[in-house]
């Protein structure tokens, strides 16, 4: 699966004609905030996970939304499964202040997820409302993963 990353990176790289592909673990990236939200997010605690948002009120009821569909363990579980040591950031791509972060986890035949965020007076928050960028993103993840059989 590494090797195909790789390749699905280089193949996309020219179709990134905005976007820039950042380093994930550089100082200015998205993914230390992301790192918090998903330790909130594991620990169940959706308030605090929510406040880093730039919509707080939306994200806590699609929050609350989901935790009540799936309950409490199974809701820890999968926002647990990111900072789990066998799932990793594979890419970062930024359109102006927004970024996506593209997962692999470490389970066998799941497709990789992204997260979205923005930077806001030089803070990361997930970005939540919907715009042209976001949708721009959310083409570039689908860029990136494999096509199906």
């Amino acid at each position: 699966m590494r090797v195909f990353l790789t390749a699905a990176m280089l193949a996309a790289a020219p179709a990134l004609a905005q976007e820039r592909l950042l380093d994930p673990s550089a100082p200015d990236s998205a993914s230390h905030t992301a790192r918090v939200v998903l330790n909130y997010l594991a620990a169940g605690d959706l308030q605090r996970a929510s406040a880093l948002s730039n919509a707080p009120r939306q994200r806590l009821a699609l929050l609350r939304a989901y935790l009540d569909s799936v309950g409490e363990e199974k809701f820890k579980l999968v926002f647990g499964q990111l900072l789990a040591p066998e799932s990793r950031l594979v890419a970062e791509v930024a359109l102006g202040p927004r970024r996506l972060l593209i997962w692999e986890l470490g389970q066998a035949g799941n497709p990789l997820t992204g997260q979205y965020y923005i930077e806001v007076n030089g803070q990361f928050l997930m970005d939540d409302v919907p715009s042209r960028e976001r949708a721009q993103l959310a083409r570039v993840l689908q860029r990136f993963r494999p096509a199906p059989n």
